[in-house]
């Protein structure tokens, strides 16, 4: 797929620098609007205006929607008043929104002085929703039925206001905005008679939503559930939109973007990799890795404070970074596990003991078996064939027995925080791997040197 986007490129930039426009409109016409938008990202950012005028005035909007902000806001400010509103009324209510929180000021009092007043008032009611809310992502722009609405005049109410539409596969049933069911297109024409009543065929049972429901959870239902859209309702069941499937979609890989990155110790940013500055992924990282600097000085406090232990036996020194590392890695092992059945609603708080209970046998395992892997490679490896005549069977029990309880200790304390931050309403992912590598790195130092003092007395 990259192979043939950078081949349109090519091909496009030398239609551009023929002037054969009749060409290029004739092979933009036939792209995804995805791809189209994929091909004006490797663009000169002149070009794209040209390219974008080439386009049908649908395939335009569509396209404009699939653009990146800084791109969109390059053709905004290119636009006349005309053609800014000829791409605002082409485009779906929710997709208006999404542009009007991503452009500046400015250009958001343009967007809004070219959209009718009915569109205008629609976009503001959706921005005075909670950021990450159901209402934050929905769409008012959905088929409703009444119940006493015959197969018939169902299918001609859907041709006939269907176009406006995001969706029109699922319709939803109303009397007085309260939502009482839903029937699918499929459900109509397979329908045994046309004068069938909607109220007979519908669904009752429906699933839904409030406006306050956090995004999150939108996106699990729709994993959960499959569905294409999920009715929005408000305290009174009154329906007021529907968040569909693209836009759980995109609630998904926002969310999975953001965990990553502050697992991996960085800031969540909104921008990707290529449209990032150097000083945006310096604001990015610098943050959490003074943060993690600094709380490593725990670590060094603890090495100081036993500097006659490893002055006595020199050979423990060399085996600090072993534990440190696997001390980590089992702890971001546990947290990693745990986060990802937070995120898919697997795991509550009321959970904590049995899922304590299941680390801790998974740690005794694990320990044991690196323990006893260890005890043989310390023996065989750093004594007989490094020829180490310091490491001794004693030390070599210090370190695995470290081990075993700093893979009890990592796990268990992997498996807590992410729970526990849950709870208190942070973040998992903030207590994922760094701040659960620190935490096992000092408990790791603290058990090694009091094993040492008891077995080695030093």
């Amino acid at each position: 797929m990259e192979n043939q986007t950078v081949i349109l490129e090519k091909m496009i930039t030398s239609l551009l620098n023929e002037k054969k426009y009749p060409s290029l409109r004739d092979i933009l016409v036939t792209m995804n609007p995805s791809d189209i938008a994929s091909v004006f990202d490797g663009l000169e950012p002149d070009r794209i205006p040209l390219l974008f005028r080439l386009l049908p005035k649908e395939q335009a909007a569509e396209t404009f929607v699939e653009m990146e902000p800084d791109a969109q806001e390059l053709l905004i400010q290119g636009f006349s008043d005309r053609e800014l509103k000829e791409v605002v009324d082409e485009l779906y209510l929710d997709d208006a929104v999404d542009l009007v929180e991503e452009m500046p000021a400015n250009v958001v009092r343009r967007i809004l002085s070219q959209a009718d007043p009915e569109t205008r008032k629609s976009i503001n009611e959706l921005l005075r929703y909670p950021e990450n809310s159901a209402g934050s992502i929905m769409t008012t722009e959905y088929v409703t039925l009444r119940p006493s609405m015959t197969v018939e005049e169902s299918i001609l109410r859907i041709r006939r206001t269907g176009v406006d539409k995001e969706t029109i596969y699922t319709c939803y049933i109303t009397d007085n905005r309260t939502l009482l069911g839903l029937v699918t297109v499929k459900d109509l024409l397979l329908a045994e008679d046309d004068e069938t009543p909607i109220r007979d065929i519908m669904q009752t049972h429906v699933i839904s939503v409030t406006t306050l429901t956090d995004q999150e959870e939108v996106a699990r239902m729709f994993a959960k559930y499959n569905f294409l859209a999920l009715p929005v309702v408000d305290n009174e069941n009154r329906m007021v939109g529907i968040v569909t499937f693209d836009d759980a979609m995109d609630v998904m890989e926002e969310e999975a973007t953001e965990d990553i990155e502050i697992m991996g110790g960085m800031s969540p940013s909104e921008k990707t990799y290529s449209r990032a500055t150097i000083w945006d992924l310096f604001k990015q990282r610098i943050p959490w890795l003074l943060l993690l600097m600094v709380s490593a000085t725990f670590t060094g406090m603890i090495i100081t404070g036993f500097e006659n232990a490893l002055a006595a036996q020199v050979a423990l020194t060399a085996f600090i970074p072993m534990l440190m590392d696997t001390g980590g890695n089992s702890g971001s092992q546990s947290s990693v596990t745990v986060i990802r059945a937070l995120s898919l609603g697997e795991l509550e708080f009321r959970d904590l003991p049995q899922v304590i209970w299941k680390e801790i046998r998974t740690a005794v395992c694990c320990g044991v078996v690196l323990s006893a892997v260890c005890f043989g490679k310390i023996l065989l490896v750093d004594r007989l064939l490094m020829g180490n005549s310091s490491i001794t069977v004693a030390v070599a029990l210090v370190v695995c027995l470290t081990m075993a309880i700093t893979v009890l200790l990592a796990k268990t304390v992997g498996c807590i925080l992410p729970i526990t931050a849950k709870r208190l309403g942070f973040d998992p992912a903030v207590m994922a791997s760094p701040f659960i590598t620190t935490i096992v790195d000092a408990l790791s130092l603290l058990v090694y040197f009091g094993i040492a003092k008891v077995l080695l007395g030093v």
